[in-house]
Order: structure tokens, then sequence, then C-alpha cells
């Protein structure tokens, strides 16, 4: 994942790579010089600030890292770009937005499956109501990866490690934040996850849509996209999405019509995303959101509602209650 960052900033007239900081010293000097980098290499990142003059730190460690890196970082006078997720705990989360705040710096997190081409356009024909008011969202996602390592060990591997990234998916497509979820969590039969690596959870939304997740790491055979499958249901038709490259709706060609089920009209969707996709495309954004003084659309402030998603599904999972966010 550190290869992509490196990658994105040395290809960058507006960014120089200054320093690289991890606590494994040696681990540093071999990507300094995998990458060709003529920087210092630090153990401790307030130093590296201090003796660099850094003004941007990109955060790629461990999640239980997180909150240590990036209020080092903002306390140094830095803004930050981080994977997710945003904290181990919303608690933490909450305190390093108010950091954000006190310190005036912004802190933005990696929410790369947002910059998908597919997804974009989903959006994009949702905002302009070619489905009309949405209602519905579904997603199946179903794999079998055996990644060995601690995934393997957590309670909830799919719902911490993973199903942030389809919640933000659902909070970008219906642009609305979750009120309340209820989710049964479980481990299949024959896993090789110690937790509980599946998972159905029903959101409902601040605009009254429902968001419905059915979602495995433990599904052999017939896999979906690591994006899931997608159905998305309004007013006045449905589009649907493999999670690939695959994306059509249908419309109803007369609202007033009063036939058994109503004409509709298939259609491929054309993309209308220009920007570039995945990493590099919220990292696109990231740096114009800095450079024009303004908050990333995936700023910790709106980044908090995704993670605050995945922490109430697995309340409600241990619960076995509804959960209100």
């Amino acid at each position: 994942m550190a290869n992509i960052w490196l990658d994105d900033a040395q290809a960058r007239a507006n960014a120089e790579i200054v320093a690289l900081v991890d606590l494994d010293r040696k681990a540093a000097e071999q990507k300094v010089k995998e990458r060709n980098l003529e920087v210092p290499v630090y153990t401790d990142l307030s130093l590296a600030i201090q003796e660099t003059k850094a003004t941007l730190v990109f955060d790629v460690t461990i999640p239980a890292a997180h909150k240590q890196v990036v209020s080092t970082a903002l306390q140094s006078g830095c803004h930050v770009f981080g994977e997710k997720p945003m904290a181990e705990s919303l608690t933490d989360a909450d305190a390093i937005i108010q950091l954000t705040e006190a310190t005036g710096k912004q802190y933005s997190v990696m929410q790369n499956r947002r910059y998908l081409k597919e997804i974009r356009t989903l959006q994009h024909l949702i905002d302009q109501q070619q489905l009309g008011d949405i209602h519905t969202l579904n997603v199946d996602f179903y794999l079998a990866p055996h990644f060995g390592g601690f995934r393997e060990q957590m309670d909830h591997p799919l719902l911490v490690d993973m199903a942030i990234h389809t919640f933000d998916q659902a909070r970008f497509l219906s642009q609305s934040n979750a009120v309340s979820v209820y989710c049964h969590a479980y481990n299949p039969t024959e896993s090789w996850y110690e937790g509980k690596a599946a998972a159905v959870c029903i959101f409902e939304m601040e605009n009254g849509a429902v968001f419905t997740y059915r979602g495995s790491w433990a599904a052999e055979g017939l896999r979906t996209s690591w994006n899931g499958d997608w159905r998305v249901i309004g007013t006045r038709g449905t589009a649907t999405w493999d999670g690939f490259e695959q994306l059509e709706m249908e419309t109803v060609q007369d609202a007033n019509a009063s036939s058994f089920f109503r004409d509709v009209q298939r259609q491929q969707v054309s993309n209308t995303w220009n920007g570039r996709e995945q990493h590099h495309g919220c990292l696109d954004e990231m740096f114009t959101a800095l450079e024009s003084n303004r908050k990333a659309e995936t700023d910790c402030h709106d980044n908090i509602h995704s993670l605050r998603m995945v922490f109430a599904a697995i309340e409600s999972a241990k619960t076995n209650k509804k959960v209100y966010l």
C-alpha cells in the first residue's frame, strides 16, 4: 500500500518526499533504496517533521497506530492524508477530529473505492434524478480470501477490515448518513477465520432509504467483485452494477400508465467520470482540497459517518439489537 502512495507523491509537481519514518529503521532504509530516494530516514515522526520542515504527512501505518501518528502530525503543524480506518475506536476518532479543529489542519481519509468510474457515474445519474428518489440500496459481497495472519484472528474481520468501503459507497450514492442498523454476524461452517467472517446488515438512512448489506469472506465459489454486486432502486427505475464494468439501468417510460407492468427502457450506462481512479483519484481530491483551502470529500468530518456505521453494526451483532447511530 505504501508503494501506491509513494508512486503518487513522486509523480506530482506540487509534492516532494522529504523523509521516510518507520519504527523499523531498516525497513525505511530498504524502502529508500527500492525507490531510489535521497531522503533521510527517521524512527521519530515529531523529529522528522521538525528537521525537514514537512507540511504534510502520509499515514500508511496499521490501524492501531493511526491515532498516535495523526495526532503527532497535526500537533506538529502538518496536514495528514491517511489510510482507513481513522482509528480503532469512535472515541479516538472523535478526539482526532477535535484536534483538527484545534490545530486548523486537515485530515483526509483514503476511501479509494469511491473513485471508480462506475460508482462515480452511478452517483451522477442518481444526482440527476434519472432513477427518481432513491429508496433502496442492496449489495452482495461474497469472496473467500485466505489471507493468513491477523485478519483470520480478528473478532469481526469482514466488518472491521472491509465493510467500511461498501458502507462509505452507500453513503456516497445515497448522499445520506445512516441513522440505525440491525446486524447479524456469524462464522460460516468450516470457515478458516476465528471470528465472524460473514454478516447481514440493514441500515436506515437519514433520507428514508434502506441499505442492506450481505457479505462473507468465507464464501467459496461464484465470487463477486471486491466492490460487491449492487442494486439501487428509485421511484422511476433501477440501476445495477456488478462491481466490475457492467453498469445498466431500466427506467419507467410513462409514470401515469395504468398497465400491470409499466413499460421500461433498458440501457447500458455510459461513463461520465473523467478523473483518475482508486487511490490516485482520492489523492487528487485530497490535494485539490488542500490547495483550495476546503475540506476534501473524504475529510475526517465526513468519514466519521462511515466509521460509525462499522462500529454500530458490530454493536448490533454483539447485542442482537437494533442500534441507533
